[in-house]
């Protein structure tokens, strides 16, 4: 069996290249939805899969409680939270792993534009249930 950091690095490694090009465009200073409206033309011109704002259910022990939207779903394999914030803390690494977790989902990525350098984090779900 293939780790999940092997088996979505090319997708995700793909996602951080289309977040540089932002970045590196935009700088740092805007309202996170701008990325986000940015990322998702990069995306595009890349041919990379995603849904935007992508509706999640959340359940608890089977039972439907309620749902959160993910920023990018990117091919329906990987969640994509982003920031534009001076700097990333603890909290935010939090809850995209509760994202994960509640989503079921292996994979996640936070990208954070709000700084001179894009900071960006690979996320693995622990607690993953195929």
């Amino acid at each position: 069996m293939i780790k999940a950091e092997y088996k979505y690095s090319e997708l995700t490694s793909k996602v951080i290249g289309c977040a540089f090009e932002v970045h590196k465009i935009l700088g740092s200073g805007f309202q996170e939805v701008i990325y986000q409206r940015a990322l998702a033309i990069e995306l595009e011109e890349c041919s990379i899969g995603f849904a935007r704002e992508y509706d999640m259910p959340i359940f608890f022990k089977g039972r439907h409680i309620g749902s959160r939207r993910v920023d990018f779903l990117i091919e329906n394999v990987v969640s994509v939270e982003l920031k534009a914030i001076t700097t990333l803390n603890d909290d935010h690494l939090a809850q995209a792993i509760n994202y994960l977790e509640a989503y079921n989902l292996e994979v996640g990525m936070l990208i954070n534009f709000g700084c001179s350098s894009l900071q960006f984090k690979r996320l693995l779900n622990k607690k993953f249930r195929p």
